[in-house]
């Protein structure tokens, strides 16, 4: 019986424009403006090392009063200088392999390139939407420990409510109108939903499917931060939503040296062969305001000599748990100019 194997079908650059319909360009972060792809971003993603440096000039100051002109020519106004700030980003490197012993393929009489090729892209889409997930919860956590919480309420105490909504919104005081879309979890989209505050405009093809609050599009993942509150009788899980303006994120790709690779192993499984697909990326995805100062993965690198993530090997990359953790982020720029706000709220 003759067996389509992966070294047969696949073919890299076939692949490789197959899987760019399953970018992160199709997800509900991007879509929404969250994140937004940027020229710069892309080509800093492509230049190697570890961290980017992102210069910008900051705002006209308009708390400093303008000049009372008069008509004395020995007068003379000084003029004020344009600040500038620095925003660092790191550069992720990853990669990910499924393999398929070749005795299971025969024995399953299939060809697995159609469902390796749906669910490859779906992963990396997937993974794509926690980075940004992580580097939120990474914020939030930045926030409280160092800013005083000034872009969180805490609404632990009560479940879903638009006084609720709007005491977040107004974190951002009068810069309120920058934000667009909130993410929530499910349980909190439940509360929305019985409230009937939920209304729904057309997507791209017409259909009433994309679900807005007030203007902002709501997006629902369950990696969403949900946790247990409080101890029996009263033990509660809070969740925490979100909210954006557009352009949060800037989000940069490069292009790895070997994006699609299949490894085949002939002795593996006792001579009976394996293969693996391989897909690797490289990612820029950056809260805007923000340095990622990796300060967590410093301190660990200066007491076990080594760096990256919690794990027993060297890692170049920040991993989920290192975008989550407050010491590793500080912010760079003004609250209001943060277009990101968090709510908490009772979700059960």
């Amino acid at each position: 019986m003759a067996t389509t194997r992966l070294t047969d079908a696949v073919i890299p650059e076939v692949y490789a424009d197959y899987q760019a319909e399953n970018t992160p360009e199709r997800t509900a972060f991007f879509e929404s403006g969250v994140v937004v792809r940027n020229d710069m971003l892309d080509a800093k993603a492509s230049t190697g090392g570890q961290e980017i440096q992102v210069p910008f000039w900051r705002d006209l100051d308009a708390s400093v009063e303008p000049n009372a002109s008069n008509d004395d020519p020995a007068d003379m106004a000084s003029p004020n200088k344009l600040g500038s700030g620095l925003q660092k980003a790191r550069i992720s490197y990853l990669n990910q392999g499924y393999s398929a012993a070749d005795l299971v393929v025969e024995l399953s009489g299939s060809d697995p390139m159609q469902r390796i090729r749906n669910r490859f892209g779906t992963y990396w889409q997937r993974q794509w939407q926690r980075r940004v997930i992580a580097s939120s919860v990474g914020l939030l956590a930045a926030n409280e420990a160092n800013n005083d919480g000034d872009m969180v309420y805490d609404g632990a105490a009560a479940p879903w409510s638009r006084q609720a909504f709007t005491s977040a919104v107004f974190t951002l005081g009068d810069a309120f109108g920058e934000l667009s879309a909130i993410a929530v979890h499910s349980l909190a989209y439940k509360q929305m939903v019985d409230a009937d505050d939920i209304d729904f405009v057309a997507d791209s093809q017409g259909n009433l499917t994309i679900p807005t609050f007030m203007g902002q599009r709501v997006i629902v993942d369950d990696s969403m931060p949900a946790v247990t509150a409080g101890v029996d009788p009263d033990t509660s899980i809070v969740t925490t939503a979100v909210l954006f303006g557009a352009g949060a994120f800037g989000y940069g790709e490069g292009d790895p040296a070997v994006p699609v690779e299949i490894e085949r192993q002939a002795r593996a499984g006792n001579g009976g062969g394996v293969e693996t697909l391989w897909e690797r990326k490289t990612w820029i995805l950056h809260p805007f305001g923000y340095q990622f100062t990796g300060a967590d993965i410093t301190n660990r690198a200066n007491v076990n000599g080594r760096t990256g993530a919690d794990t027993t090997v060297d890692e170049f990359s920040p991993l989920l748990a290192d975008l989550r953790k407050a010491a590793n982020w500080q912010r760079v720029v003004d609250r209001k100019n943060v277009p990101i706000a968090f709510l908490r709220i009772k979700g059960a």
